[in-house]
C-alpha cells in the first residue's frame, strides 16, 4: 500500500520541520537495501539518487540506484558546484546533487540520502541539524559474506572494503543512531529508520535544516 505524504502533528497543527537524514555504513552494510524497501512502501519523503562515474552493475537501473554519467560530465558538475558534498571511493567519483535537496527542503519535505562516511562527515559540517544514521552489518565475518556473496568485486576489492569499513567503524562517535541491519530481517532495520524519523518529529525543540548557501 502506498503511504501519502502527512504534515504529522506539532503545536498548533502547523507543520514540522523537514529533516535531513543521511544514512551511511560501510559498503555491504544492508543501506541500499533499507532504501530500496523504504521507497517500495511508499514512504514519504524525497530520496536523492548519488551521482557516479563507476560503471553500473549488471542488475543496477539508471535514475534509480544511481545517475551513472562520465567523468567529464561529473567534473563539470564538481567545478559548477552542484554537489552537496562529493569524494571519490573506490576510484570513483561520488556525489549528491545539491538543487534536488534544497527544493524538497523548502517544499517541506523529509530528504533521505546515502553516502559514505566520507561523504557524512562533509555534509555534517555543512548541515550539522541533519539526522546522521550508521548501519551496520551484526559482524564483520557477516559483512565479508555479504561483499563475497554479491560476486561484483575482485577478492582484492573485498579485502580492500573490509579493511575500510574497519576504519569506518571507528567514525560511530560522528553519527546520532545506530541501526544494525540483520540477515534475513531487513524489515527491523527499516522500522528502526522509521521509528527513528518518527522520535525526531515529536523533539520538543525541532532541527531546522541550513544549507549552506550556493
Amino acid at each position: 500500500m502506498k503511504r501519502s505524504k502527512s504534515k504529522g502533528d506539532s503545536p498548533g497543527g502547523s507543520q514540522p520541520e523537514p529533516l535531513l537524514v543521511v544514512l551511511s555504513g560501510p559498503s555491504g552494510a544492508g543501506k541500499d537495501a533499507i532504501l530500496s524497501q523504504l521507497k517500495q512502501s511508499g514512504y514519504p519523503a524525497e530520496f536523492i539518487t548519488t551521482v557516479t562515474t563507476r560503471p553500473k552493475r549488471t542488475q543496477e537501473k539508471d535514475s534509480l540506484d544511481y545517475h551513472f554519467i562520465s567523468e567529464e560530465r561529473f567534473r563539470e558538475m564538481r567545478e559548477g558546484e552542484q554537489f552537496l558534498e562529493c569524494a571519490q571511493v573506490y576510484g570513483n567519483w561520488y556525489g549528491v546533487p545539491r538543487e534536488p535537496v534544497r527544493q524538497a527542503l523548502e517544499q517541506g519535505q523529509d530528504v533521505i540520502l546515502k553516502v559514505d562516511c566520507q561523504g557524512a562527515a562533509t555534509i555534517k559540517k555543512l548541515a550539522p541539524q541533519a539526522v546522521f544514521i550508521f548501519v551496520v552489518p551484526p559482524s564483520m565475518e557477516e559483512l565479508a559474506a555479504r561483499l563475497k556473496g554479491r560476486r561484483t568485486e575482485s577478492d582484492f576489492d573485498c579485502d580492500l572494503r573490509l579493511k575500510t569499513a574497519e576504519d569506518e567503524m571507528k567514525q560511530l562517535p560522528l553519527f546520532d543512531y545506530l541501526v544494525v541491519s540483520r540477515p534475513g530481517k531487513i524489515d527491523l532495520a527499516v522500522l528502526a529508520v522509521e521509528a527513528i524519523v518518527i522520535a525526531e518529529k515529536h523533539r520538543v525543540s525541532p532541527r531546522k535544516i541550513c544549507l549552506p548557501a550556493d
